[in-house]
């Protein structure tokens, strides 16, 4: 992986809408942090949608039992330690003396309440959070700062499937006793949960994190205030503003007027300008988000061929025809302006499960055009790409890209790109038939991806939730799912690369590339950035 870089020259001062002043001007001034967001949350709602934007908000003001460090490493939070009685059974123990936001003491009926509460929220969407707590069989408080997990099969990755998992205070719902369990849902039917509403007007967003929920603005600016009761370390900013500016160029605009502070995803095209701007400060951080497309497989596909059946991507032949179309060297390098690693397979080589020495996925037109026509389709087709507009670096045109380069072997492609807030809704509603996606491991494994992407779809087991592509492979599952519950990593690992090499001659997902994560910010701050993508106050400080 390469390393985090920051660029640029040394703190030159801040602006104060007057002028410049000096590095000094800092701490009586910089008491607000503006960050400008380059996608908007869904909601306040800490358990409802696992994406970047939501866990940027959600991370401020809430905290889970395990957290992950600007590297993917799991570490303490509101466990201080965790270790296993035995492979079903883990024990973790409780931070003492932290207090959520409205004044109570965090204990562990509070993560008692908090898994079940998942298991009770109506308004989850992919079954975010719900088909990790599927996967616990019991969850128990032993004395007030201690938990115990158990899972029904072994779960190698459970600590850093909780770090996603954020803890809510149980006296939201009145006192009543609640107990785990998978069978009546902690006895949730028909009691009364904390509602989506109530996050957003902020009765019901209180957390242990730094932060505190002023105010939630869905399509507007989130105000956050710090909480002093904080049990870490106490963060530079008394406020926070949290403002979506979906348009990278607007989102720029406003950090060179002094409206923001640090600003999401500069567009890559205005890098080199901005590293020889002396009053702007970049961070350019690896990550392990892929961009891919998932193809679907049922029949008939409502965006192939008009609908009709049969569908041309249940054929594996035209499955690597379509990657084979694809050249993601020059999509890396021209549209990303060279801030992109081109994919080789699922997640960066050297990340647990990878298969070592795999060159960059070939480019070869007249392979796919030969394939095609093996496989009946050497007139082509018709299909629709969907995807942001919005969302991932450079989505519309590396989208737009696509659709050439699938036109060039005799594909006919139209391309729909659509703000974020529509798109997900709409793809989670199974509606697309070639949707290009994003997604970043929590933990430097392929296993992550395997059991939420690819995996046949078994809710009950918690696997498979975003197989929106309905793809199901007996050979990939043995082996991912396996792998899911094996805890010696040498045999975990060889097993995830047998998935890897299925997925890869399969091809229900295409890889296309891993985003490189950037933030500008004024002179006089310091930030690393993040592996995550997210931009995290509390780790923002002045020089």
């Amino acid at each position: 992986m390469r390393r985090v870089v920051l660029a640029g020259a040394a703190c030159l001062g801040v602006w104060t809408g007057a002028g410049w002043t000096g590095p000094g001007a800092i701490e009586a001034q910089a008491q607000t942090l503006r960050i400008g967001m380059a996608a908007e949350p869904t909601s306040a709602d800490p358990q409802q949608y696992a994406a970047a934007p939501n866990s940027t908000l959600h991370n401020h003001v809430f905290e889970s039992l395990v957290a992950l460090d600007a590297r993917l490493k799991a570490g303490p939070s509101l466990a201080t330690a965790w270790s296993r009685r035995d492979d079903t059974t883990w024990v973790f123990d409780l931070r003492e003396g932290v207090k959520f936001h409205n004044g109570q003491d965090f204990t562990a009926a509070d993560v008692v309440f908090s898994f079940c509460r998942i298991l009770n929220n109506e308004g989850e969407l992919a079954s975010s959070f719900s088909s990790i707590v599927r996967r616990l069989d019991r969850v128990e408080a032993e004395g007030p700062h201690r938990i115990v997990i158990g899972t029904r099969q072994p779960e190698p990755l459970l600590p850093a499937d909780l770090s996603t998992l954020r803890i809510i205070p149980a006296g939201l719902v009145p006192a009543r006793p609640i107990a785990f369990s998978l069978e009546d849902q902690c006895g949730g039917r028909g009691q009364p949960w904390p509602a989506l509403a109530q996050f957003n007007d902020g009765s019901a967003a209180i957390g242990t994190g730094p932060f505190r929920l002023r105010h939630f603005g869905r399509s507007g600016v989130t105000e956050l205030a710090r909480h002093d009761g904080y049990w870490g370390e106490t963060p530079h900013w008394a406020q926070v503003r949290l403002q979506p500016v979906t348009a990278a160029g607007p989102r720029l605009a406003g950090l060179l007027a002094g409206d923001h502070d640090v600003v999401e995803a500069p567009a890559t095209g205005d890098i080199p300008r901005l590293r020889n701007n002396a009053a702007i400060g970049l961070a350019v951080a690896p990550t392990t988000r892929l961009i891919f497309l998932q193809l679907d497989q049922r029949n008939p596909a409502p965006f192939v061929n008009g609908g009709m059946a049969p569908n041309p991507l249940q054929d594996v032949r035209v499955r690597q025809a379509l990657s084979l179309a694809i050249d993601r060297n020059a999509i890396a390098s021209r549209v990303m302006d060279g801030l992109a690693l081109p994919a080789a397979q699922f997640l960066p080589e050297g990340m647990f499960g990878t298969i070592p020495g795999l060159p960059v996925l070939p480019y070869d037109p007249a392979r796919a055009r030969a394939l095609l026509a093996e496989a009946g389709y050497a007139n082509g087709f018709s299909l629709t790409l969907h995807a942001t507009n919005n969302r991932y670096v450079n989505d519309a045109r590396v989208i737009q890209a696509i659709g050439q380069y699938f036109a060039r072997i005799g594909v006919r492609a139209e391309v729909d790109a659509m703000p974020s807030n529509v798109f997900f809704g709409r793809r989670a509603r199974r509606e697309f038939s070639i949707p290009m996606g994003g997604w970043a491991a929590s933990a430097e494994e392929t296993l992550l991806f395997f059991r939420t992407w690819m995996a046949s779809t078994d809710r009950e087991r918690g696997v498979g939730g975003s197989n929106y592509g309905n793809w199901s492979h007996a050979a990939f599952d043995a082996a991912a799912l396996t792998a899911l519950t094996t805890m010696g990593e040498p045999e975990r690992e060889q097993l995830l690369r047998e998935a890897s090499r299925i997925g890869l001659q399969e091809m229900p997902i295409l890889p296309l590339h891993f985003e490189s994560a950037i933030w500008a910010f004024r002179r006089g701050l310091t930030y690393a950035g993040r592996m995550d993508q997210q931009t995290l106050a509390q780790e923002i400080r002045p020089q």
